[in-house]
């Protein structure tokens, strides 16, 4: 297939890159850089099979030639307001990425015959009160809180995906998706992975919010893509929950990081640091994904934990 994706330098475009361009695939990449990285696509240099677009995908996306799937990743994910990639940091470019750009990668698949692929996220359930969390559940989202610009967004998009589907018969697909972790997530991100992976390589405690009892479920990146593939090449119209159902409390997930990093310098426990309607618990009930793609997760925490500290290390300038 020839493949246009947007968010093609971000952390999990660029793995998704990867995956395409190894199943034998041609892919047109597109990214604005405006919280993805060229980084992250370096590897690709030279690649025949692989263009590259910077441009905004809330602008009008022109591509010629055929395109037989459009998936859809441009966005900013990150909730930390104290990052500059954080979303809340960037609420008029987030809201434009789900509603202008998604509704521009759907009007390419239209006049293409392209089938589309949208990145839809866990955070359409908002704070929920179903747990776990199934793709009938409809949601508790604040619509004009402070993640609303994100929550919002990825909702509208999966409106107008299913509205291309019904008013167009454009062939679509939405991936709900879970936290994911790996190689390539930026240092200065802010979120809970790498926030706590460098405090433990330096030597640091670990930050702990509240008593630690919020939980988040983590999926390495290499499987979170598998799962992705799979749906692209299903059948299934219907939103797919992707993501790891194993739950780890946070103080859980801090004792397991600092293990692997022979860390001894404990935890730093701080009042409770909730933003907006953040989650106390969030995990996946990935019955569906297992049935209609025959996926489910398959490498560890500690698994994945170390590759990624393997990156970390070199990114941080320790190997």
């Amino acid at each position: 297939m020839r493949i246009l994706l947007t968010g093609a330098a971000g952390f999990l475009g660029s793995h998704l890159c990867d995956r395409l361009l190894a199943e034998g695939h041609q892919v047109v990449g597109l990214d604005n850089f405006i919280t993805g990285s060229p980084a992250n696509i370096a590897q690709l240099a030279g690649n025949e099979k692989f263009t590259f677009i910077k441009q905004d995908v809330s602008e009008y996306i022109s591509v010629s030639g055929k395109l037989d799937a459009v998936l859809h990743f441009a966005s900013p994910a990150s909730p930390n307001p104290d990052s500059p990639y954080g979303y809340s940091n960037l609420p008029i470019q987030t809201m434009k990425a789900g509603a202008l750009g998604t509704h521009n990668c759907l009007g390419v698949c239209r006049a293409l015959g392209a089938r589309f692929l949208l990145a839809s996220t866990s955070e359409i359930y908002g704070d929920p009160l179903e747990h776990p969390q199934t793709e009938k559940y409809w949601g508790h989202v604040d619509p004009i809180g402070p993640r609303s610009m994100y929550d919002e967004a990825k909702r509208f998009a999966e409106a107008m995906t299913m509205a291309y589907r019904l008013a167009h018969n454009v062939d679509t697909r939405i991936a709900r998706i879970f936290n994911t972790y790996g190689p390539r997530m930026r240092l200065d991100d802010g979120r809970v992975v790498p926030n706590l992976l460098q405090q433990a390589l330096r030597g640091e405690p670990l930050t702990v919010y509240g008593d630690g009892t919020q939980t988040r479920s983590f999926c390495y990146v290499e499987d979170l893509v598998d799962g992705i593939y799979r749906l692209l090449l299903s059948e299934e119209h219907l939103p797919v929950n992707l993501g790891n159902p194993l739950e780890t409390s946070i103080l859980e997930f801090a004792r397991i990081i600092n293990y692997l990093t022979g860390n001894t310098a404990g935890m730093d426990f701080r009042p409770d640091k909730r933003y907006g309607n953040d989650p106390q618990r969030r995990c996946p009930d990935i019955t569906r994904a297992r049935t209609l793609l025959g996926w489910e997760p398959k490498v560890s925490l500690e698994d994945g934990l170390i590759r990624t500290l393997a990156y970390f290390k070199e990114k941080m300038g320790m190997l």
